[in-house]
């Protein structure tokens, strides 16, 4: 099976190839960019923010910044997807100035398009080309890679405008179900939240909102509370200047040592990375 995977060491732009068996994806996972998810072939479940989406070949995903996400097999798990995470301003959204063509990224915590055989012609060949700088690492690479990926979210934005169809939503009982737990979780996150004391609010058993909990989004029921937490905290180090041990109290830790513990395990990094302006290398 093949794979690339490549990253820029300010982490604004990041291409990854896969065409495996079956994969789940390993760690809770948000960032600071944009990322676009195209199913070059078989499916898969994606779960976003409180939506469990059922991807089928040809699908593209495009998630804003700071959104949780995470995708898992489907009933077909072997797959092919490229995935291109581009920041803000590298998308061409500079000075606060966004091109209209590029409004839907912004309105939205994500956009999901069903590409029509005819649009995947040109979205195939923009790929192709991505991948294909990425491996050769010819000289500018990254800036000709950066100039495909915004072709790439343009298209998808056009045909996004032009009414491209939304693949199916996961609409058993029991994701249904799932989704209002996580929307309870969204909006509580910062309250004590057990396993059982969820369970028990919901009137289920903690072990159907343990099997079902990881089922529906990918995420054990912990993973899903420490992640939002650490997703909330992450942007109040940015753009506060509350203290760490204010801030750990705000999302709902209960021990400025718990909550940095968690957060390099979220994260790769310890709180104070952006306070500093990640200025510095994560602690080993």
């Amino acid at each position: 099976m093949g794979a690339l995977h490549y990253e820029n060491n300010a982490g604004t732009f990041g291409v990854s190839y896969r065409k495996a068996k079956s994969h789940h994806m390993p760690a809770s996972h948000f960032h600071g960019t944009y990322e676009v998810y195209y199913l070059i072939a078989g499916e898969r479940e994606f779960f976003i923010k409180d939506r469990t989406i059922v991807m089928s070949e040809g699908d593209v995903v495009i998630v804003s910044p700071h959104v949780l996400h995470r995708t898992t097999n489907a009933a077909m798990p072997e797959h092919e997807r490229l995935i291109v995470n581009i920041s803000p301003s590298g998308a061409g959204m500079t000075d606060g100035s966004i091109p209209d063509v590029l409004q839907p990224l912004v309105e939205r915590e994500y956009i999901v398009i069903r590409l029509t055989l005819h649009e995947r012609l040109f979205i195939d060949a923009l790929a192709d080309g991505i991948r294909r700088e990425i491996e050769e690492q010819k000289p500018g690479f990254e800036l000709y890679a950066t100039a495909l990926a915004q072709q790439l979210l343009i298209r998808c934005c056009r045909q996004f405008a032009q009414g491209g169809m939304e693949p199916p939503a996961s609409v058993s009982p029991m994701h249904e179900r799932i989704s209002e737990i996580v929307r309870y979780i969204n909006g509580h996150y910062m309250q004590p939240l057990s396993l059982q004391r969820v369970a028990d609010h919901f009137y289920v058993s903690s072990y159907y909102l343990s099997r079902f909990f990881k089922e529906a989004t990918g995420f054990t029921f912990v993973e899903y509370v420490n992640s939002v937490r650490v997703k909330e905290a992450k942007q109040l180090l940015e753009h506060t200047g509350l203290k760490v041990g204010a801030i750990a109290k705000r999302v709902g830790f209960g021990s400025v040592t718990h909550f940095g513990r968690v957060f390099k395990e979220v994260t790769g990094y310890v709180p104070l990375y952006y306070r500093r302006g990640k200025q510095e290398r994560p602690v080993p």
